[in-house]
């Protein structure tokens, strides 16, 4: 079944160590100053983290066999995770730049466009972004307004997008967009994805958007004004992009479900510590049913955010090589993706409350992973939305 592998918890182990002594010093530093430390980005690279996906030919370090490529996605879960457990704009970094910079193109994508972007991309000396947000689409996502109209050779991009992560930093090097390129017969949008390099004229970074949290992480507005592109750009066939940007977010909220169980755990650690160490009238404060019962819940909530993330890996693993259906894992991508993301909200208020007055001092890092946590139920689709696949999904008429 998924149980981890001692190669997975080997590799844990790696991976925290690196958070532990690369990351974690600078990261309340860095959030102050909203930096994002591009030379963590280059490091992350060499230890392989933005290449367990992808196969050797393009950098990665994922063995084809009979054709199949043997991709780890559980292995990037891990990652992910051990990387949000210390902070949770470095662990998006990663699963952005993998989820929705990688992944299109290589799953999608020509054996040129592959050969072009992914080395850099694997390497980490570039990111990638993926515009499908726009001002007036978001949980609606069909409803894309940018539009892309060919013109000769070229495809001429219009349009807006919004929150996009990884799309405006100094080593960028494309944003794969959303756009309608034109109407089916009974009259709905047709949507492509489309590589926009970075510097493209008529292609627009807009300011760093100002956020409640994920400080550290890079998240820009994008726009489109007459931006022309080569036709070989269109990832993938025409009108396919409705149905490509679908199974690119499933990934994706398995991913964002190891960044909450690793906000999760960590906020059990924290609270733990806290509880055994602070006294209150002569005794740890974790003597209190009031203060150990809630530490409890924070052992619930991790164990159970471990379990469905990673069943929902390995399902993703099992559908890759043919022997498990997408649909367990959109599913399965859902449930975790719904839980982990409650559970890391409602354990940084836990944390924050058996902390006190600490707890609400930018000095400890609990203040922080609160600032963090909201995020989790909205990015990669909503709660609300979340709820409504999983019922699909049950049969029901949502």
């Amino acid at each position: 079944m998924f149980e981890l592998s001692q190669d997975h918890e080997d590799f844990r182990a790696s991976v925290r160590d690196f958070a532990e002594k690369e990351v974690e010093p600078h990261v309340a530093q860095w959030d102050k100053d909203h930096h994002l430390p591009l030379e963590v980005v280059t490091r992350m690279g060499q230890l392989g983290l933005f290449g367990l996906v992808v196969p050797e030919a393009y950098g990665g370090s994922a063995e084809t066999v009979d054709g199949v490529v043997q991709s780890d996605f559980t292995a990037l879960c891990v990652a992910i995770e051990e990387l949000g457990r210390v902070d949770q704009s470095i662990g998006i970094t990663l699963s952005a730049g993998v989820g929705l910079g990688i992944n299109p193109i290589l799953t999608y994508g020509s054996d040129a466009q592959r050969e072009t972007w992914l080395p850099d991309l694997v390497a980490g000396k570039k990111l990638a972004g993926f515009g499908l947000t726009e001002p007036d689409a978001g949980s609606d996502a069909g409803g894309t307004r940018t539009t892309a109209k060919r013109d000769g050779d070229d495809w001429v991009i219009d349009g807006a997008k919004s929150f996009i992560t990884n799309s405006g930093t100094d080593i960028t090097s494309l944003v794969t967009v959303t756009a309608r390129t034109g109407t089916s017969d009974e009259g709905r949008p047709q949507i492509s994805a489309i590589i926009v390099p970075s510097g493209t004229p008529g292609f627009t970074v807009e300011a760093p958007n100002d956020k409640l949290g994920w400080n550290i992480s890079d998240t820009h507005g994008l726009s489109f004004s007459g931006c022309r592109v080569p036709a070989d750009h269109l990832v993938g066939d025409e009108g396919q992009g409705f149905r490509q940007f679908l199974k690119t977010l499933d990934d994706g909220r398995i991913a964002i479900a190891a960044l909450a169980t690793g906000l999760t755990q960590r906020m059990l650690e924290l609270a733990t510590e806290y509880a055994n160490t602070r006294t209150s009238f002569g005794r740890p404060i974790g003597a209190n049913q009031g203060i150990s019962f809630q530490v409890a819940d924070l052992a619930v909530m991790a164990e159970t955010s471990r379990v469905l993330t990673y069943k929902a890996a390995w399902l993703k693993d099992e559908a890759d090589r043919g022997r498990r259906s997408a649909k367990e894992v959109a599913k399965a991508a859902s449930i975790a993706k719904l839980y982990t993301s409650e559970a890391a909200v409602s354990a940084t208020r836990i944390a924050t409350q058996v902390f006190g007055g600490n707890g609400f001092m930018e000095e400890y890092p609990v203040a922080r992973f609160y600032r963090d946590a909201k995020i989790l139920e909205i990015g990669e689709g909503t709660s609300e939305v979340q709820r409504m696949v999983i019922a699909r999904h049950l049969g029901l008429p949502a």
